[in-house]
């Protein structure tokens, strides 16, 4: 009977905090032709993102990042301690260097906005390669409604036609974001427009758009 060698229970490093971090084994091959959905979060001591200041942080982090590196931030959505993104890159090589971007960005400006300094990333981020029209149609759809998700039975609370807005899904966030360009995210964001124009009541040409109540600033026309 064999004594040594192989697994042994409790071995390996253990999670820095109370949930297991994202694994350090070599990452997927992104190629160009998938979009990929990104887990970003932050640490116990950084503030709700779901707040008008901290959300004017991260308003400021994605208009400079969302198309930088060969990566494109294509949809998104903010929740209290991490983010959802939707994203496009030429590769793995630049989906780091696109995130690391953002990372970087958003802990100047948290941390500017809650006067410290240090770590604001809780981990690395974690990317899940969309490879089929089905796949990237329920991550859209996931991190547009993720605010319905995290509320559970709660969600039932919300008036019919809830669009959160701090999310990509509301037209109120003022963030101009670049168009996809893969064929899967393309394919899935023009079924939804499509779908939504068929219930949808359309603005009088040349009305002005909605003021966001997030921001107080007009949001930018596509």
């Amino acid at each position: 009977m064999r004594t040594w060698g192989g697994a042994r229970k409790g071995a390996g490093r253990k999670p820095n905090g109370d949930r297991a971090g994202v694994s350090h084994l070599r990452r997927p091959v992104l190629a160009a032709r998938f979009p990929a959905h990104v887990t970003l979060r932050m640490l116990p001591h950084v503030w709700n993102l779901r707040s008008r200041r901290s959300f004017r942080v991260f308003r400021t982090a994605i208009a400079a990042a969302a198309e930088r590196f060969g990566m494109r931030v294509c949809a998104f959505s903010v929740q209290g301690n991490h983010l959802h993104l939707i994203v496009e890159a030429h590769d793995r090589v630049a989906l780091s260097r696109g995130m690391k971007g953002l990372g970087v960005r958003l802990a100047r400006g948290l941390n500017k906005l809650m006067g410290r300094s240090g770590p604001v990333l809780a981990d690395r981020y974690h990317e899940h390669v969309l490879r089929s029209p089905s796949e990237v149609a329920r991550a859209v759809s996931y991190v547009r409604r993720n605010r319905e998700h995290h509320l559970g039975d709660r969600r039932d609370r919300l008036p019919a036609g809830y669009v959160d807005p701090y999310s990509s899904a509301s037209p109120l966030h003022g963030i101009a974001l670049p168009a996809p360009r893969t064929w899967l995210l393309a394919r899935s964001t023009r079924a939804r427009a499509e779908a939504v124009a068929l219930g949808a009541t359309m603005p009088e040409p040349g009305s002005p758009p909605p003021r966001s109540p997030l921001l107080g600033v007009r949001p930018v026309r596509a």
